[in-house]
């Protein structure tokens, strides 16, 4: 790995508009705008081990948004704030006046007197979670435009319908680290497949997150997943398009043990179908709990017709020298472990377990990143003024 002035100085010679714009989609920004998140994540990873404090802030707010239910997503970006030097404050929309019909952009704006940085979660409704967040930004530059806002926040897409960014990122943060480069990753062949899960209604954001972002960086990309559990239709054609642009390439098959054929890395991970998520959306917003039950049970019952769907040792015997790198965005549906018959055999996951859980690592630092390429302009003069004053965390 690049040492922490290798990465500052990177930090320096790329070409980035990232502090003009808000980090949505990962296809939204260019190679150098993604090395920029990559290098000061690095950074703050290496300073935070080197015991440097990393408070870029004096003072200020972070708000978070969770339209979903949170363990890791929650819990990184609380520790991204905090190791910037804000504070946190979550808006509970169930006690907040957006119960009562206030608008998108008030909200955003009387949330922001004081912040810095607004992360939002919003995957619970296909075709709703960025639009949302678009509005969002609109609302923030028009407050900042007008003179209400002393600063324009950075507004982090902690999930949406569309894209998982930070997940993603923090996942090809660890294929660099654990690959020693981007440079490594080209012709790598990463199989993102469908899993079998006893649950339904997985998002559709990490699949695609992964097919929309992997493939710029040259790899083999290979989705794979039982007919009818297709991603949403645009997300793939972005990553036949990123494949062709990067001399990578991208496939799709309906079979897991042609994915797993020769892969470098494997990605089994169960989402719900595009149509059914399509439904689901429908249901949820007419408060249709019948419907809702119904789909569920349907859906479940389609689930179990596709069990060999299993990251199991034979499985992984077809990958390259029987010893792909296994990743997941945790939780994982572990067979006989939280569940059954789940996505992965547990002495799969167990070899694999302390490699995912510093995949899970990254998520707060790329976060962080994130908010600073908002924030500031330079961010290599900023990280390398940390340095340079190696101010103790720990005294």
């Amino acid at each position: 790995m690049k040492t922490t002035d290798e990465l500052i100085k990177s930090i320096k010679g790329l070409k980035s508009d990232l502090h003009r714009k808000d980090f949505l989609l990962t296809w939204e920004q260019s190679r150098d705008e993604l090395q920029q998140v990559l290098d000061i994540a690095g950074v703050l990873k290496c300073l935070r081990g080197e015991n440097i404090a990393t408070k870029v802030f004096g003072s200020g707010l972070g708000i978070s948004v969770f339209r979903d239910n949170s363990t890791r997503t929650r819990f990184s970006y609380a520790s991204a704030l905090n190791l910037l030097g804000l504070a946190q404050q979550d808006l509970d929309e169930g006690k907040s006046q957006i119960a009562h019909g206030e608008t998108v952009r008030e909200t955003a704006n009387m949330i922001s007197f004081c912040a810095d940085a607004i992360g939002i979660r919003d995957d619970m409704f296909l075709g709703s979670g960025h639009t949302y967040m678009c509005e969002v930004g609109a609302a923030l530059d028009e407050g900042f435009e007008q003179g209400v806002l002393p600063q324009r926040p950075a507004l982090i897409n902690l999930q949406c319908d569309i894209d998982h960014p930070t997940q993603a990122m923090a996942d090809l943060a660890w294929l660099e680290e654990h690959f020693g480069g981007l440079d490594k990753l080209k012709g790598k062949k990463i199989a993102m497949t469908w899993a079998y899960s006893p649950s339904y209604g997985k998002p559709l954001s990490v699949p695609q997150g992964i097919i929309g972002l992997m493939t710029r960086f040259g790899m083999d990309v290979t989705l794979a997943h039982p007919e009818g559990y297709d991603l949403i239709p645009d997300v793939v054609k972005i990553a036949r398009e990123n494949a062709r642009a990067s001399g990578g390439s991208f496939t799709q098959v309906t079979s897991m043990e042609e994915a797993f054929e020769g892969a470098d890395i494997v990605y089994p991970k169960s989402w719900a179908p595009y149509k059914v998520m399509e439904k689901r959306t429908e249901l949820l917003r007419a408060e249709d709990h019948d419907g809702l039950k119904s789909l569920e049970k349907e859906c479940l019952a389609q689930n179990a017709k596709h069990k060999n769907w299993h990251c199991d040792e034979a499985m992984m015997k077809k990958t390259k020298g029987g010893d792909a790198l296994y990743m997941h965005c945790l939780p994982a549906d572990i067979s006989g472990v939280s569940c059954k018959e789940g996505e992965v055999a547990e002495s799969v996951f167990e070899k694999y377990r302390i490699a995912t859980y510093k995949e899970a690592s990254w998520k707060p630092y790329i976060i962080a990143a994130m908010i600073m390429a908002r924030k500031f302009s330079n961010p290599g003069a900023v990280l390398e003024q940390l340095q340079k004053e190696g101010n103790k965390r720990i005294k």
